[in-house]
């Protein structure tokens, strides 16, 4: 048989399966990885994330404000326990705001719950602004202050979720990972914007937070041009307006109408993976959900995650960030320290998406824990050892500290999260999740305090770097490696117990399931 006849023979099953959307020729993109498409996509991540700027404004807040708000020479001023109460309460109401993100996500869905956090960030940070010590006050100083930080606690926890999981959803898996870090990278570039006003302003809490509030009309004001995603508003049922959204997405008009084979093939597949099982209730709760593989593994592994992310001392160094380098380093301005601080996390977190895609989640998170430990061992040897008392050692130890944690234990929880639960559970178990590592970071920012006070800051970094050390086990036996996969083959790949399964395979699993 000739080349040429050959090749006529085989044209119909390429054909086959270029229109189901498996095979493609190699000089074509999908339609979601073209640029029209990743312009959308993009933008509407971005507009997302808007709002999420305001999580690392309230975790940087302490570093810049408690100076003043401790100052005894201020008016009003708070004591030592609510200063700590202060710098803590936001992650005691966080867990709350996560359940709540659960709750949101999946009854009014991804744009709505946007809406809503963004509205009590904008009351959270006026009520900051507007606090002060008259006694003619509605609330007195401090309670004033506590409330505000609770808010925006819940504003947090309602953050953690929402921007990540849409990203996920509208996306393919090729540039997935960089648009899920527009969440870690918003909080980066808020608790570097906000170190960086610090450095400026740094006798007037009020006037920052009268800037937030400010920031956070404008962010309110973005979600309006967000659309929707497809898979949320499929999983409603409200098939028209899922067409609307996933042609938007693969950059095609905005009708009800699926012409490309391409969107027509996603589509299905979509449609088939939200179907039911013969014989299962057409909603089945969250709680027997518990018991399927796919929703109780990824939810012990995140759950870990977020619990090490936490003691291993992230967001102790972030809160106290000019409270450790007055105390450990005097060769630097203490506010100079913290702005270095916030610009290391975020050029490290931006090209994360392609350090991800690179070497893969396990690869980096094991870096990442590993020179954590080493970084907080050589702060704990500052204390106890004469030679490593070096000018600006502890500058650098704590920068590479926040360069390695962003390179894996700080980024992936919140990128993970995005990737592992199926969409039946996304919403709440994502709201679970982010409550248990809100709970931790509640634990470790307010006993640190009274930690150091008993047991020294040199042997608080040894209790780091053993927690480090662990994370690094936990990552090593627990972390799957889901680089190059689709959502759904995530979730068969915790079902099936295989390494890997491709796409024909995942179509015969679904026809099965639905069958």
């Amino acid at each position: 048989m000739s080349n040429l006849e050959e090749e006529q023979q085989q044209q119909p099953q390429k054909h086959a399966q270029i229109v189901a959307g498996w095979d493609r020729p190699y000089t074509a993109k999908p339609l979601g990885e073209q640029f029209r498409a990743v312009r959308r996509q993009t933008l509407m991540v971005i507009f997302a994330n808007m709002g999420v700027l305001s999580t690392g404004l309230s975790l940087a807040l302490p570093t810049v404000a408690l100076t003043q708000l401790t100052s005894e020479t201020e008016p009003a001023h708070l004591s030592k326990t609510e200063a700590s109460w202060f710098a803590s309460i936001n992650t005691l109401s966080c867990p709350l705001g996560g359940l709540l993100s659960g709750f949101l996500l999946d009854r009014i869905g991804r744009k709505y719950t946007l809406y809503v956090l963004n509205i009590l960030g904008i009351i959270s940070w006026a009520m900051l602004g507007t606090a002060t010590g008259n006694e003619d006050s509605l609330m007195s100083f401090s309670s004033q202050l506590l409330v505000s930080r609770f808010i925006i606690g819940l504003v947090m926890g309602l953050a953690s979720a929402p921007s990540g999981v849409y990203a996920a959803e509208i996306s393919l898996p090729k540039i997935r990972g960089s648009l899920i870090l527009g969440t870690s990278i918003s909080v980066a570039l808020g608790i570097t914007v906000l170190y960086c006003i610090g450095y400026f302003i740094r006798d007037d809490f009020r006037l920052i937070a009268l800037i937030c509030c400010g920031y956070q009309i404008v962010a309110l004001l973005c979600v309006f041009f967000c659309v929707e995603s497809h898979s949320w508003l499929l999983s409603k049922r409200r098939v028209e307006e899922a067409k609307k959204s996933l042609n938007y997405f693969r950059g095609l008009e905005r009708t009800t109408h699926l012409t490309h084979p391409e969107v027509l093939a996603e589509f299905n597949l979509l449609q088939k993976s939200l179907q039911l099982p013969v014989g299962e209730t057409k909603k089945a709760s969250f709680l027997s959900n518990l018991r399927l593989p796919e929703v109780y593994k990824p939810l012990f592994i995140l759950m870990g995650l977020f619990a090490f992310q936490q003691l291993s001392g992230i967001f102790v160094i972030i809160v106290y960030a000019v409270q450790i380098s007055t105390k450990t380093d005097n060769s630097i301005d203490p506010f100079m320290c913290a702005v270095l601080i916030g610009v290391a996390r975020v050029l490290t977190t931006c090209p994360m998406g392609y350090v991800l895609e690179k070497w893969g989640r396990r690869l980096a998170g094991l870096i990442s824990t590993f020179g954590m430990c080493f970084s907080m061992l050589l702060l704990a040897g500052h204390g106890y050892f004469e030679f490593l008392r070096l000018p600006y050692f502890t500058v650098a130890a704590i920068v590479g500290f926040i360069i390695l944690s962003t390179l894996g234990l700080y980024t992936l929880p919140f990128f993970m999260i995005s990737e592992l639960f199926p969409q039946k559970v996304r919403g709440p178990a994502s709201g679970i999740t982010v409550a248990v590592g809100m709970f931790f970071a509640f634990l470790c920012i307010k006993t640190y305090p009274d930690m150091q006070s008993s047991i020294g800051m040199s042997n608080c970094f040894l209790v780091f770097a053993a927690m480090s050390f662990l994370a690094m086990l936990f990552i090593y036996w627990t972390l799957p490696e889901t680089r190059g996969l689709t959502l759904l083959q995530i979730e068969q790949q915790f079902r099936s117990k295989t390494k890997t399964i491709n796409q024909v395979e995942m179509e015969e699993m679904l026809q099965h399931r639905v069958g």
